[in-house]
């Protein structure tokens, strides 16, 4: 078995907490060799820890030719210039999310990847969160029916004032928490229409210039209202997931997914009556029945309740078969375009006065 030659570029909570730290778990199939990041102290730690070379600026590995992938969590203005640059100098590169702040740099990273044969992904890994497979599996199961709407909710209560609260390094709830559901909601949302979106932004806790509160709405002809709000402002979450379907609904969060459906040729047979509704007695009547229940549930498995362990490493072994058996990419650059173009689409309806 090969093993993967691994430059991941930044040591921040992405670049190392989540990449570095969860591909230790799989060193039968990735190495860590070089590790850049501008701080002093985090390239001496990632010497220690990760016994790899380490490098003060990505321009420094141009020239090796050991390197199979390149990871880049830079943060996140520098997405776009740096990814296309190690494309167009002969690197397999993945992106941390957001890919980019926009379509017309999203179709310049692909040009350059197209154009250096080179492979292109981008690390949506919450595709695989355990919850959100289970939600999926609920829904084509079709024991909800027709789903109407889809609620989601990645909030809480939350002050913020670092890099991430400001516009002008592609901060913001959307650039930075978004990517996660709003990559969800597109699975869900299906790629043969797209979506109007319909987006209200505002700003509640950050003492930065961009948005902490975002409500989006994404619809179509023939699908679903989904219903996604990122926001900061949320002292009572009650959910991650809730779904509406014409027989049924389900609610959940990140550890624990219910449903509840009714099978309908258990219900009482039912006919539109036009004339007023009245009990035996004569009295009037509201309109009401009893439905057989059936009710379901999951709980998060007790080896998958570390979350960011688990979606990582099943990320990059899904990864490792399309760089070594040339299967096809999970999370493709096309898939998170359109995700860029809903974005956009939320900032052209909500600008933001800004501190640059």
């Amino acid at each position: 078995m090969s093993v993967i030659k691994i430059a991941i570029l930044g040591q921040g909570r992405s670049g190392r907490d989540i990449h570095a730290v969860n591909l230790m778990y799989l060193t039968d199939l990735y190495q860590i060799v070089a590790i850049v990041d501008p701080l002093p102290d985090r390239r001496e730690r990632a010497a220690r820890e990760f016994k790899c070379d380490t490098y003060a600026h990505y321009t420094e590995i141009l020239q090796r030719t050991d390197i199979d992938l390149v990871v880049n969590a830079t943060p996140s203005y520098l997405h776009g210039p740096i990814t296309i640059d190690l494309l167009n100098h002969g690197f397999n590169v993945l992106v941390e999310k957001p890919m980019s702040r926009s379509v017309a740099e999203v179709d310049a990273m692909i040009a350059a990847a197209e154009k250096n044969k080179r492979l292109l992904t981008i690390f949506q890994q919450s595709r695989f969160a355990p919850y959100f497979v289970k939600v999926r599996e609920v829904i084509d199961s079709g024991v909800l029916g027709r789903i109407v709407q889809i609620g989601i909710s990645f909030s809480g209560y939350a002050r913020r004032w670092d890099w991430q609260c400001l516009q002008s390094f592609n901060g913001g709830s959307l650039l930075n928490t978004g990517p996660h559901p709003l990559d969800q909601a597109l699975q869900l949302f299906g790629d043969d229409v797209e979506p109007q979106v319909t987006c209200f932004m505002d700003r509640v806790n950050t003492f930065g210039d961009a948005e902490d509160y975002v409500k989006l709405l994404l619809h179509g002809p023939g699908k679903p209202v989904i219903d996604l709000e990122i926001s900061s402002a949320n002292a009572y979450p009650s959910f991650t997931y809730l779904v509406q379907g014409t027989r049924g609904s389900l609610k959940g969060n990140m550890q624990r997914i219910d449903w509840k459906y009714f099978i309908l040729e258990e219900a009482p047979p039912q006919q539109l009556i036009r004339t007023p509704l009245k009990k035996p007695d004569g009295t009037p009547a509201y309109c009401s029945e009893q439905l057989t229940w059936h009710e379901d549930a999951w709980d998060l498995p007790q080896e998958q309740k570390d979350l960011f362990e688990t979606i990582a490493t099943t990320y990059y072994k899904r990864l490792y078969k399309a760089l070594t058996e040339n299967s096809p990419l999970d999370i493709t650059p096309q898939q998170v375009r359109r995700q860029i173009a809903v974005i956009e689409a939320c900032h052209r309806q909500n600008p933001l006065s800004r501190l640059d």
